[in-house]
């Protein structure tokens, strides 16, 4: 499994799974972070948390642990 954690700055991705239950689950979701979505992964911090992503035309930034909990495929 592949996460976006694990993912560089520059890569290109679809969403293939959400992973984790309850609030943080409902939360990735609210954020558009859904199945099929395309991202891009623009920066991580200086000490690799938190992550900064593009999709829908809007940068988000992601935690380590959140973004560990969203499994990618390579577009």
């Amino acid at each position: 499994m592949r996460t976006l954690k694990q993912l560089k700055p520059g890569a290109r991705c679809s969403i293939k799974k959400v992973h984790g239950d309850g609030a943080s689950y409902q939360r990735l979701l609210e954020m558009g972070l859904i199945e099929g979505t395309k991202l891009t992964v623009v920066r991580f911090a200086p000490l690799g948390d938190p992550m900064e992503i593009h999709f829908h035309d809007f940068n988000l930034s992601l935690r380590a642990s959140e973004a560990d909990k969203v499994e990618v495929v390579d577009e």
